[in-house]
């Protein structure tokens, strides 16, 4: 059996291209230091609203950022979901872009993710390829208290032109 490669498990930089995706998400302009408990509180709400209209959660949670990183943030948290829902409370009908988008898998804890980007937006200033303002991760491991976190892998994405 042939033994995976970074370039196969997604270690290493590369430029996929994806398809939209119908979202259902809280929005919030957040400190950095509030935003482990922004998740949770959105977690907390996003699936009773979503399935509560009967629309079913077709992947992994995911932050995606408007603007960068700073301080505050300006992010949505939320879920792909198989159809559009209606707004309710908090939560509202979103969607991840379409196109070519550099992406990179980061393995390990979340205080180890600003490394990870930056070797991602390092790459493709080296690639010649232009950034959006908006970038994504999607939290392809669900945190759990007990969990070991260098069992984490977060899917950083990086939309592209050029």
């Amino acid at each position: 059996m042939q033994q995976p490669t970074p370039e196969t498990n997604g270690y290493e930089p590369r430029i996929v291209s994806v398809q939209p995706s119908t979202t259902a998400v809280i929005r919030g302009t957040v400190e950095q230091a509030d935003l482990p408990t922004f998740f949770d509180r959105s977690f907390g709400a996003l699936v009773p609203a979503i399935t509560g209209q009967g629309a079913n959660i077709t992947g992994p949670a995911f932050g995606l950022y408007h603007g960068g990183f700073g301080d505050p943030v300006d992010l949505e948290v939320g879920f792909p979901v198989d159809r559009h829902i209606d707004p309710e409370g908090d939560v509202v009908p979103s969607t991840l872009p379409a196109g070519r988008v550099a992406r990179l898998t980061h393995a390990g804890a979340f205080d180890g993710l600003p490394a990870s980007w930056d070797r991602l937006c390092t790459w493709a200033d080296e690639q010649g390829l232009t950034p959006a303002r908006s970038m994504w991760e999607v939290y392809v491991t669900e945190p759990s208290p007990d969990m070991n976190p260098d069992d984490l892998r977060v899917e950083l994405n990086l939309p592209v032109q050029g």
